[in-house]
């Protein structure tokens, strides 16, 4: 293993972003538990309405305009899910402030906030995320742990699910130096049962992530959610053991789509375990069989910013209500007209496309565009894909 330092590895830091107090990041919250306001409408509400509490004062009129008035999530409901939080010893971090995953902000559609319990400092540096068989063999466990101890030496914190098998080894493997579990349910629920003890560990001397709150069990539907952070906080995923259908591969898929590398340690072609990963292989997944193979592929990449983004780009900006109100496709009241917003759904159909060509085929300006589709969302008659797509909703 070479000798790093362990400070060559640290992701660009945090762009500055203003704190918020209590009552916004109250706001915050509030937005997010509203129904109609998922990740990128939250953004584009504080876009459009200039910061948190100022959408949410705006939604219920923005709703009704739009024809489907939103359920504005109760103050009390918002304020015992923060004291619940708080009770467990767990953080909020909201896209919008200080000590949100850096790797998480640049995702096209990150989680509007996530809960955070331990070490958050460990999701400043470069990760790895481990991944692969709930019914690891014994050489399956046995590489889950050289190469998480391997990448956490050389001063990667290592990202995994908490499952049973491979994710446990690896955090097992790499407690001492930097682990981060993410989790598919609140960061006070254990799942699986056996990982009681593991699981309390990380939450003091590694970290926990989740976007869900304190108390929420998790369901089937939940783990792809958790497999998407385990990637995107990642530089890059290794797959150990993975079986033709699982949920490792999912975690691959997410890893690609995101643009972060795939690394896959072969397997006999005998083994089952083994289909997955050599699969992953025959795609184009990197082989890897040591720990400085993962090292060797990623020194290129890690004091780079992802492809596109600058500091201007990678956090969202928020633009006053005044400049989003003096778009054309607006009325002397600042609100956007029926026939507008009428010409932009007429030019959507049900194959996603990019905010830029939807506003070119409109004779719009692309922020004109922004507004009017908050409206279009807002009405159930658009679909988002990431935060730059969108399709028609086809009744």
């Amino acid at each position: 293993m070479p000798n790093r330092d362990p400070q060559d590895l640290f992701t660009p830091a945090p762009l500055p972003v203003a704190p918020l107090d209590a009552d916004e990041r109250l706001a915050c919250l509030r937005l997010i538990r509203s129904s109609q306001v998922g990740p990128v409408t939250f953004r584009e509400l504080i876009n459009h309405c200039g910061g948190a509490r100022q959408a949410l004062a705006a939604l219920p009129q923005l709703s009704r305009r739009a024809g489907r008035p939103a359920r504005v999530c109760p103050e009390a409901e918002a304020e015992a899910e923060l004291k619940a939080a708080e009770k467990i010893g767990a953080r909020p971090v909201f896209t919008i402030e200080p000590g949100y995953p850096e790797a998480l902000a640049v995702l096209d559609s990150p989680p509007p906030m996530v809960y955070l319990k331990g070490r958050s400092e460990l999701l400043g540096l470069s990760a790895i995320a481990i991944v692969g068989s709930r019914q690891a063999s014994a050489a399956g466990l046995k590489l889950a742990r050289l190469f998480a101890k391997g990448l956490a030496e050389a001063g990667f914190s290592i990202v995994s699910g908490l499952a049973r098998g491979v994710d446990a080894a690896a955090h097992e493997a790499s407690l001492i130096h930097g682990t981060v579990a993410v989790l598919a349910g609140g960061i006070d629920i254990v799942y699986p049962p056996e990982h009681a003890s593991l699981q309390a560990r990380i939450g003091e001397e590694g970290c926990l992530v989740t976007e869900l709150p304190p108390g929420f069990v998790p369901r089937g539907r939940d783990f792809p959610r958790r497999n998407r952070l385990v990637s995107g906080l990642s530089r890059g995923v290794v797959v150990i053991e993975a079986a033709r259908r699982s949920g490792s591969l999912v975690t691959a898929r997410l890893a690609g789509e995101q643009g972060r590398e795939i690394f896959a340690v072969p397997g006999h072609p005998l083994d089952p375990r083994a289909e997955g990963t050599n699969q992953l292989l025959k795609s184009g997944a990197t082989l890897v069989t040591e720990p400085d193979d993962v090292i060797e592929a990623l020194g290129p990449q890690l004091h780079l910013r992802p492809a596109g983004m600058t500091e201007e780009t990678s956090r969202p900006a928020f633009p006053s209500e005044v400049e989003a109100q003096n778009a054309g496709a607006f009325d002397a009241q600042g609100t956007p007209t029926d026939s507008e917003r009428a010409r932009v759904l007429a030019a959507l159909g049900p194959h996603p496309v990019d905010i830029d060509t939807l506003a070119r085929a409109v004779g719009l300006g692309a922020r004109e565009v922004r507004v009017l589709l908050l409206d279009l969302d807002l009405a159930g008659e658009i679909a988002r894909h990431g935060s730059q797509l969108v399709s028609r909703v086809i009744r």
